[in-house]
């Protein structure tokens, strides 16, 4: 009998998959985005070290964000860390979307940051 896998293992089974063919260097490192019901978080890691370079979140302090779950929200976190990458000299990165559906939240990050400046 086949077991009903649930969303978070699926979910992991297919960042598992996407992380075997992405790795951040120091010249173009990992955009790596994390949502959960009510909040998004988005990192810039170079993988070699294991660092992570930048980072933007709607529960941050200076986010002023009101519902961190909207894609309004999700916007504003990519020209957030659009706009800190740029900042740090990152220019090109590789988007790593976590194992979630490129709609909605994770694609308004992308477009938002690459709107921003970020190259992918």
């Amino acid at each position: 009998m086949i077991k009903k896998l649930d969303r978070k293992k699926v979910r992991t089974r297919k960042h598992k998959s996407i992380r075997r063919r992405i790795v951040g260097t120091a010249e173009r490192p990992r955009l790596s985005v994390y949502r959960s019901l009510q909040n998004v978080f988005v990192q810039i890691i170079d993988d070699t070290t294991g660092n992570t370079l930048v980072s933007a979140s709607t529960i941050e302090k200076g986010a002023k964000i009101e519902n961190g779950s909207n894609i309004e929200a999700a916007k504003q976190i990519g020209e957030r860390i659009a706009k800190k990458a740029l900042e740090k000299g990152i220019t090109t990165v590789v988007f790593d979307r976590g194992g979630y559906v490129y709609t909605g939240r994770i694609k308004a990050i992308a477009d938002a940051a690459r709107e921003a400046g970020l190259k992918f």
